[in-house]
């Protein structure tokens, strides 16, 4: 038994080995730039120990932005994105023909480079000297202003990144839901319509418990997701995001650390912890809420 446990941790260890260096000593390096203030990243020296760091992260005006930007994003992208995901699984589900080919049409933006999306989408919204934008052309025909979604004003731009967000996570939702109504044991439907259920009560009934831990999952998932949000923006509204007033917690960290206004570890470190702080926080909750909603 002996013998077999040291094989067992024999072939586990060029797996721990990789997780120590690139996930466990990173994480420990964090939580240390983040208490060492006035940390200089060219002489490696700093003056003090504390959470001055924190306490300029929380003051900071761009950060504040970006917790804004962010909450607003995960708030409306992650029930959105869902909802409409479950639709159209549902829709896919009572297709018999060509099923298939309209998997593959929902899952190709999936499958292409977020930045190419984004560029397409700038393309249809963006107001310039020569066009209006495909968008505003849409709006024009009917009667309404043309509005710049790119450079305009703040709540046009939050509505393209939440757009655009939608667009580029649900076809993973759309194939893991699919996948999850296939798996559903008809003999439940079978027994549903001798009773002659109405449809509703069968979906709240019978689909939404049986696939409730798939759900739960893109729920978990997609929260995390829109909080590490970056390259999303970067592709709607370029590298300069601060002055874009579109910015996210990990745009914030990754200003700090290679920005115009880079070089300060331990600021983007405490910014990290503290988007960690929240990525756990209502990981927990949303745990703590299954218990009672997912059924297993």
């Amino acid at each position: 038994m002996t013998k077999n446990k040291s094989k067992a941790w024999l072939y586990l260890l060029p797996a721990l080995i990789f997780l120590g260096i690139f996930m466990v000593y990173p994480l420990f390096d964090v939580i240390i730039y983040s208490f060492e203030e006035g940390y200089n990243s060219a002489s490696q020296t700093f003056f003090g120990v504390g959470g001055y760091n924190f306490s300029y992260v929380l003051h900071d005006p761009y950060f504040l932005q970006a917790v804004k930007n962010t909450l607003i994003l995960v708030v409306i992208t992650v029930p959105v994105s869902t909802g409409i995901a479950l639709l159209i699984s549902l829709g896919l589900s009572s297709i018999k023909k060509l099923k298939e080919l309209f998997q593959t049409v929902f899952f190709l933006p999936y499958v292409t480079n977020t930045l190419a999306v984004g560029l397409v989408f700038m393309i249809l919204f963006k107001k310039t000297a020569y066009t209006e934008g495909m968008v505003n052309l849409l709006i024009n025909f009917f009667g309404g202003n043309s509005v710049d979604f790119i450079d305009g004003p703040y709540w046009a731009k939050m509505f393209v990144l939440c757009f655009y967000t939608v667009w580029v996570v649900m076809p993973f939702k759309i194939l893991i839901l699919t996948s999850a109504l296939a798996s559903v044991n008809q003999d439940y439907y079978k027994v549903a319509r001798v009773d002659a259920t109405p449809r509703w009560r069968v979906f709240t009934k019978i689909t939404l418990p049986m696939i409730s831990p798939m759900l739960f999952y893109l729920i978990i998932t997609g929260f995390i997701g829109a909080f590490k949000a970056y390259s999303d923006a970067v592709a709607l509204f370029g590298t300069n995001l601060n002055t874009a007033g579109m910015n996210t917690i990990v745009g914030y960290v990754l200003d700090m650390l290679y920005g115009d206004s880079g070089g300060y570890p331990s600021y983007a470190s405490a910014a990290a912890l503290i988007l960690f702080a929240i990525v756990l926080t209502i990981t927990c909750i949303n745990l703590l809420a299954s218990r009672k909603n997912v059924r297993y």
